[in-house]
């Protein structure tokens, strides 16, 4: 074989510029990877609240001053759901306090069924509530909501509660 046979197996200058040319010319889309990040979902609604105080059960939690408060919760809207949980407060709840509470969420998401656990922390100054955040418990879903990730936003509106959940799911990717 000669030399200039084993050149021509090789792009010469003006194929490559062609190429480069052809590629530059595509959209974005077409060179872009596919990925599998989830995509961002919101779930909106109002949900029903019954807060019960509850006796402090031990020497421990009679000596902190703390109040223990039972939730019973029932979702609306685009999650159908029942959720049980605990909550500690300190303060008076209506001009200065800090809560903290952990539920357990049972029922469907967006028609999905399964359960997660919130974890709700929020102080409240002069009367408004500060620093209010709730989220999902990483690890915490079960059935079709296993690896549920993200958190939730309360409004409180005179005596209506709502919600808006922004999330990910595995099983809801872009393409």
């Amino acid at each position: 074989m000669s030399a200039r046979d084993t050149t021509q197996e090789f792009p010469t200058k003006d194929t490559m510029l062609f190429l480069l040319a052809v590629a530059a010319s595509l959209p974005s889309a077409a060179l872009a990877r596919t990925t599998t990040e989830p995509v961002p979902m919101h779930a909106a609604g109002n949900f029903d609240v019954k807060i019960q105080p509850q006796t402090p059960d031990n020497p421990q939690a009679r000596a902190s001053g703390l109040g223990r408060l039972s939730l019973d919760k029932q979702f609306h809207g685009d999650l159908d759901a029942t959720s049980q949980g605990e909550m500690l407060a300190a303060g008076d709840g209506t001009i200065s306090g800090a809560y903290v509470a952990l539920e357990k969420v049972s029922g469907k998401l967006h028609g999905r069924s399964g359960s997660f656990v919130l974890v709700h922390r929020a102080l409240m100054v002069d009367g408004t509530p500060q620093e209010w955040s709730v989220a999902v418990v990483p690890g915490s879903g079960t059935g079709e909501l296993a690896g549920l990730d993200g958190a939730m936003t309360i409004t409180l509106a005179g005596a209506k509660h709502s919600y808006d959940l922004s999330y990910t799911l595995p099983g809801h990717r872009a393409a």
